[in-house]
This record gives structure tokens, C-alpha cells and sequence, in this order.
């Protein structure tokens, strides 16, 4: 019987042949935790005895949810994690170099890995043909500790992503229609495979998006096969040599397969408080935007910020409208100031962060007021997600949340003016 991208991926680090249902020990490429998840981890690993990590340079620790520390409290849990890797020798990935999935596919991450993190987002890092997943603290402990975690190895959907892209259509909006479709607990526990002719002629920074939100269908990964597309991104990374053929048998058995024709799909909003309350941009209400947020590990890349300034460029935010942009990572920071979208960003009237999570978190960097509004290009709107529970969140597109923000309500980007 075939095997899926999970099964083999997983099959491979069990050391023995998997099929979905089976439960197993696997060795692990890469563990990682973040400021808010980090100090938990370790805490239970100096529980467990341990005092170390097993590998060093493939454990890393993140300063990005609340980068620069807003508070004390905070400072202080920083501290933890400073101190910690320099005493082990871990990777420590401090204030400024930007969001942990984000230097993940940068820098870490290699087609045919497993990848375990402190965050549920981890799954960014399956658009490279990467068994990635997010975890609770205790088991990241174990994965610093031994390198080795267990998993019960998923079933798979499906998704083939057909036809063509219509005008001031995104990466984002076809993950927002497919969650809208199969609702936030459609893929429980399940791995989501995406192909069909639009995920294979997608570039990367379209499928780390598609597979960011994968776990907003309660899915434990998202992946895309890793093929020519994969290669020249690591490639552009110096990292050629990690690259290999991730993809799945002809003959893998799924659980479910979901055609789409994207021929179908206009730009998308989710409406609060959750990510499958979704529809067309052109069937909304006309509402008024206080704050729009271009950035995080969802549409913090390059290409998002040059569709964002390719919109505004010439033009200035419409009165009352807050814009707040923050690159997803350093690299992508610098690349934007050269190209000069930073520049464009800020003659329009956008409010640059440094590279980091920025509001999304709703720590720092963008609390909203109450009975405000933001449409935010992050992952999630649930209730309080930013900081207030009497605000709301709209999620969409770099180009919807652009062009919105010049109009001051939610705008359709394929009437750009």
C-alpha cells in the first residue's frame, strides 16, 4: 500500500513502516519553543532532571511574542531563556531577528524532517515538505531533553487547489475559503496533503502561508510535496544540500479528498470571532476599520509586503485608519528596505515594527481600543486574540488589508483604483 507525505515521514524517523491509527517513539530534526511557551519547557525539563539538551544546535529558543518585553514579568521569563541557552548551548533567537516559523523555513527546517514546537503554528514549515507540528510544553521538554517524541501518525485529506487565481486573489483567501468550507474542526487531528495545479505553480511564500493556517482547520500539519519550487527556495537560503524529493505514492490512501476550483474564489474576510466565518470581501457590509496589520508568521514575507506597497504606493491611509506593518524576520526587513517598500510603507502612513509578532499576540505593538476594528492579515480572530475582548477582528489578504486601508472600510483589492 502507498504511503502519504505523514506516513513516510513519520515511518522513516520510527524506523519501522507506519500506516495512519499506528502510534509510535520517533527521533526528532528540530524543537523549538518561544518566549511564551519557552520558560514552561524549561521548567518541566530541570523537573524531569534534566539540565542539557541533546542537540544543541537543533534546539532553539525564540524572543519574538513579546519582543521587545512590554512588562517586567515578561523580562524576567526572557531572562529565563537567555540564560538557559547560553548554559546548554542552545540556539537562542533573541528580539529583533523576527518570528520563530518564520526562521524556521529560513534557516532550520528540511524537506523529510519532523519538527516539534511550542507553538501551534509550527506547521508552517510542512510548505517544505516538513512533518511539523505544534505541542504542549512538557513534551517540547522531552523533545530538547532526547531528541525523541511520539505520535500517532494521522490520516490524511486531500486538497487539490485547481484552476486559476482571479484578480487580487491570494495564497490567504483560498485558505480562508477552505476553512469557511470545511469549518475549524474539519481536519481534527488530521494531516492536510495540498496539490492540484495551483498548490504546484504556487511559490513559497503562498504555500508557508496555506500551511500556517492548516491548524485553523484543527489540522496537526500542512504540507505541500517538496519539489523544484522547494529546492530554489533553500537554495536562495544557502541551504541546497538539505533539500530532497518529499512527495506522496501514487497509490497513499486518504481519508477524504476536496477538489477546489479557484476559478471560484474571490478575496476573502473571516469575520469575528473565528476563522471559518468566512465570505467574499463584495458580500460584506461596508465596515470601518480603525487598524489594519500587514505582517506576522502568516503574510509577513517579502512578497506580502511588496503587494501591500505596490497598492499604496502614491497613496495615503484614509483618515482615523491605523496601518502597522512588521516584517516576519530580519532578512525579509533588510530585502524590503533595499527594494524600497519600507519607504513606500512609510510615505503612505504606515507605523514599521521590528521583526516579531508584533499585535497578533495582543501583548504589545497595537492593543486595540474597545469596540474597535482591525482586519489583520495574522491567523486567528478569536475573541480577545489582541488584547481586548470588546474588539473584533477581520482577517484577509496583504492586498485586501491594503487596499482597506486606504478606503478605511473592507475593500475588495480587485477594484484597486
Amino acid at each position: 500500500m502507498g504511503k502519504t507525505i505523514s506516513e513516510k515521514i513519520i515511518s522513516e524517523h520510527a524506523g519501522k513502516e507506519l500506516k495512519a491509527g499506528d502510534i509510535s517513539v520517533v527521533d526528532v530534526d528540530v524543537v523549538m519553543s518561544q518566549d511564551g511557551t519557552g520558560p514552561l519547557a524549561v521548567s518541566q525539563l530541570q523537573k524531569m532532571g534534566f539540565e542539557t539538551v541533546k542537540y544543541p544546535q537543533k534546539s532553539i529558543f525564540f524572543i519574538d511574542h513579546a519582543a521587545p518585553s512590554p512588562r517586567k514579568e515578561l523580562s524576567n521569563s526572557h531572562a529565563v531563556l537567555r540564560n538557559f541557552a547560553a548554559g546548554c548551548g542552545a540556539v537562542l533567537s533573541d528580539v529583533g531577528r523576527g518570528v520563530c516559523h518564520q526562521i524556521l523555513i529560513e534557516d532550520y527546517s528540511c524537506p523529510g524532517d519532523i519538527v516539534i514546537g511550542g507553538d501551534s503554528h509550527t506547521c508552517t514549515s510542512g510548505a517544505l515538505g516538513v512533518f511539523a507540528t505544534g505541542m504542549g510544553s512538557t513534551d517540547i521538554a522531552v523533545g530538547y531533553a532526547l531528541a525523541k517524541t511520539w505520535l500517532r501518525v494521522p490520516g490524511t485529506i486531500k486538497v487539490n487547489f485547481n484552476g486559476k487565481l482571479n484578480d487580487g486573489v491570494c495564497a490567504k483567501d483560498l485558505i480562508i475559503y477552505l476553512i469557511g468550507k470545511i469549518t475549524s474542526d474539519g481536519a481534527t487531528y488530521k494531516a492536510i496533503e495540498f496539490s492540484g495545479e495551483v498548490s504546484r505553480r504556487m511559490d513559497m511564500d503562498g504555500r508557508f502561508t496555506i500551511s500556517n493556517m492548516a491548524v485553523e482547520a484543527g489540522a496537526k500539519t500542512g504540507l505541500f510535496e517538496a519539489d523544484g519550487i522547494t529546492k530554489e527556495y533553500l537554495k536562495s537560503r544557502g541551504r541546497a544540500d538539505c533539500f530532497r524529493e518529499i512527495c506522496a505514492d501514487g497509490t497513499a490512501v486518504y481519508e477524504q479528498i476536496i477538489d477546489i476550483d479557484c476559478s471560484v474564489i474571490e478575496p476573502m474576510v473571516s469575520q469575528p470571532h473565528t476563522v471559518d466565518n468566512a465570505l467574499p470581501v463584495r458580500d460584506l457590509e461596508k465596515v470601518k476599520v480603525d487598524q489594519v496589520f500587514i505582517g506576522t508568521c502568516t503574510n509577513g514575507r517579502l512578497s506580502d509586503l511588496r503587494i501591500a506597497a505596490d497598492i499604496l504606493k502614491g497613496k495615503n491611509i484614509a483618515d482615523g485608519v491605523r496601518l502597522l506593518v512588521v516584517p516576519a524576520s530580519k532578512d525579509i526587513y533588510i530585502d524590503a528596505i533595499r527594494e524600497g517598500i519600507i519607504e513606500t510603507l512609510i510615505e503612505c502612513g504606515a507605523a514599521i515594527q521590528n521583526p516579531g509578532c508584533g499585535p497578533c499576540v495582543g501583548v504589545h505593538q497595537g492593543v486595540l481600543a474597545d469596540g474597535e476594528v482591525c482586519l489583520s492579515t495574522q491567523n486567528r480572530n478569536f475573541k480577545g486574540r489582541m488584547g481586548n475582548t470588546d474588539a473584533f477582528i477581520y482577517l484577509s489578504s496583504p492586498a485586501t488589508a491594503a487596499w482597506s486601508a486606504v478606503k478605511g472600510y473592507i475593500a475588495n483589492p480587485g477594484e484597486v483604483e
